[in-house]
């Protein structure tokens, strides 16, 4: 693997479980620019690894296929191809959503910020439309205000939308060797652990929509108590990093 400064290889990384009638048209949108796509297929059903499985056939080589034995949860799929891209030899990885809540056509502008700053975090910054449920902002918020304790800054201004740009030679060590939550909690705790070790976060705005095809994997109790635990686990693994976060803000 080169130095990033001297190559910028990047991929679009797409986790898809069960999003068989949204998928089709993700990918058709993602292929409108020069970029490659790893698809993650989590488990899906037998409709959904079909519909996957043609997509990437007639892709003419620009969509490699990655087939999960079973449901790992979103983040245990963007991690999953995380180790892929890393190993095929691309230096970042997009992560977008399957279910067309985010707009493809975003993809160059972020991929462009990522290529001036290869070290950078590049996380979407979501501008809603009417289709958003109010309870989603209100439990978003929330969770904006934890992780700026937990991070003892501003740096990231929104911890939960699914489009953003990773550096994997900084990612990929994170979740091999860190505890990181497989489920919903996964886009937000791994923000946390990167700006703890230091990894520079830039924010771009991205208009959202909810969602294209109708279906949520987000179950209210069950990921809603997920969240909590990892709050508190950051929580405590903030106070364990307590001096190092105070040294940056000092200064």
């Amino acid at each position: 693997m080169t130095d990033m400064a001297e190559t910028f290889r990047p991929v679009v990384l797409v986790p898809v479980f069960d999003h068989e009638r949204a998928i089709g048209a993700m990918v058709d949108a993602i292929l409108k620019h020069p970029f490659p796509c790893l698809l993650v297929d989590d488990g899906s059903s037998a409709t959904c690894a079909q519909v996957l499985r043609d997509l990437a056939a007639r892709a003419d080589g620009r969509v490699t296929l990655l087939r999960l034995p079973h449901n790992q949860g979103k983040g245990g799929a963007v991690m999953a191809g995380f180790d892929a891209a890393w190993q095929a030899g691309y230096t970042h990885a997009l992560q977008i959503d399957a279910d067309g809540q985010h707009d493809a056509g975003c993809i160059p502008a972020f991929l462009e910020m990522a290529r001036r700053s290869p070290a950078a975090i590049i996380c979407g910054v979501p501008q809603y439309d009417a289709s958003v449920p109010r309870a989603r902002l209100i439990g978003r918020y929330l969770t904006h205000v934890w992780v700026w304790v937990h991070t003892l800054s501003f740096a990231i201004r929104d911890s939960m939308c699914g489009l953003r740009v990773y550096p994997l030679a900084a990612v990929v060590p994170v979740t091999r060797a860190t505890h990181i939550g497989r489920r919903m909690e996964f886009d937000t705790e791994v923000l946390v652990h990167l700006v703890w070790r230091g990894v520079p976060v830039l924010n771009l705005p991205t208009p959202v929509t909810y969602p294209s095809d109708g279906v949520s994997h987000f179950h209210m109790w069950r990921d809603n108590v997920r969240i909590s635990w990892m709050h508190t686990r950051l929580f405590f693994g903030m106070l364990r990093r307590l001096p190092t976060l105070l040294g940056r803000r000092l200064a």
